[in-house]
């Protein structure tokens, strides 16, 4: 029996990742019912994680936070034995804010810390962060002021949320941090190497695609600036500097510095927590992808890193994805044999991304009529 093993990203504005690969078998055991498939859908550190990690077999853990603007949202966490998997845009990220009109300056991520603190509370000693689709500059203060620290103005008074109120912070107080976030280990799943600060930085690279003009991108880089100081000063060193730092909107700066967190490849990461190897070790062939394959998915986005994994596992691996402008020969030399794109079937995009499930269903089909699933049949 050939078995074939299904883990996609998701296709953003399309389908989830759990959904792809659910239309995919669908086609597949439509034309061969003989063929096995295992659904285990990836992701590479943002908006799809936890949800990768419970259909892996994790505990989904429900939690209401605070979103980006300060607006309820209804969350969860992955949990399994001692460990959690939390994922920064359920809770804080671009897609949560109101009617989608960002807030450059007040965005926070102290709902992220709030997730953080249910998950210590309820005995996580390993908290593994999901840092994409971020909403927010603010260094992850937020963050630690949901965990118990305190961020004071000239008067002792707390400073507002967001990036834009550090510019009128003068103190970071940690000594009420909850004593469960210095003990964890916390593991920043993320694969951006930019510094906290400078023309590199996270205001100035990523504050555009948060909503941010010219002034504010001032007020925000003037606002990490002294963040950057308080943090030294509080704790004695300064990492700003650090690449990786600038992740998520500084987030992974406020982590690294004060909780002591550890950046690691997101793919690499989330592969490790659902236990894939174990999966690519009795599969005959492994169909992965994203919704756009492009030049960017060639540095440690999801499909190219299940690619990486199955090449070392001997597996051949076939992408399957909404569109691809990366041409067979070059996907090649990452173990990748075939490629299939939907755009092929339905050139009209808004079409093609509205009858995703249908058209990946065909491309399963099609998949299942292959010479290369003849030869390893």
């Amino acid at each position: 029996m050939t078995r074939i093993l299904l883990a996609p990203d998701k296709f953003k504005g399309s389908l989830s990742a759990a959904e792809v690969a659910r239309a995919l078998a669908d086609g597949l055991v439509a034309v061969d019912p003989s063929l096995e498939t295992v659904c285990l859908p990836v992701a590479d550190g943002g908006d799809g994680t936890v949800d990768a990690a419970v259909t892996a077999g994790w505990d989904r853990v429900a939690v209401t936070c605070s979103g980006p603007t300060g607006e309820p949202v209804d969350t969860s966490y992955a949990r399994r034995g001692d460990t959690a998997v939390v994922e920064l845009a359920s809770a804080v990220g671009l897609e949560l804010l109101p009617g989608g009109i960002p807030d450059a300056l007040g965005a926070s991520t102290f709902g992220l810390g709030t997730v953080i603190a249910h998950a210590l509370g309820a005995g996580a000693g390993r908290i593994v962060v999901g840092l994409g689709g971020s909403a927010s500059t603010d260094g992850g203060a937020g963050m630690l002021t949901a965990l118990g620290a305190r961020i004071l103005d000239a008067d002792g008074n707390d400073v507002a949320r967001g990036g834009g109120a550090l510019r009128g912070a003068v103190q970071l107080d940690v000594s009420g941090l909850v004593p469960s976030a210095r003990d964890a280990v916390i593991e920043l799943a993320c694969d951006v190497d930019n510094p906290l600060l400078g023309s590199t930085g996270a205001a100035a690279v990523y504050g555009p695609q948060k909503g941010a003009g010219p002034q504010d991108l001032l007020y925000l880089e003037h606002g990490m600036r002294q963040w950057a100081h308080l943090v030294r000063n509080a704790i004695g060193r300064d990492v700003s500097g650090l690449a990786g730092t600038g992740a998520a909107g500084g987030t992974a700066f406020g982590a690294i510095a004060v909780l002591g967190a550890i950046a690691k490849p997101g793919i690499a990461t989330v592969l490790e927590l659902i236990d894939f190897g174990s999966a690519l070790a009795s599969a005959d062939l492994v169909v992965t992808g994203e919704g756009s394959l492009d030049e960017q998915s060639l540095y440690g986005k999801a499909p190219i890193g299940v690619a990486h994994a199955a090449r070392e596992a001997g597996v051949p691996v076939i992408t399957v994805a909404g569109r691809s402008v990366v041409g067979l020969d070059r996907l090649r030399t990452h173990g990748i044999v075939a490629s299939y794109a939907l755009s092929d079937l339905e050139p009209d995009r808004r079409i093609s991304m509205r009858d995703a499930a249908r058209l990946l269903h065909e491309v399963g089909r099609t998949l299942a009529t292959t010479e290369l699933l003849e030869g390893i049949s």
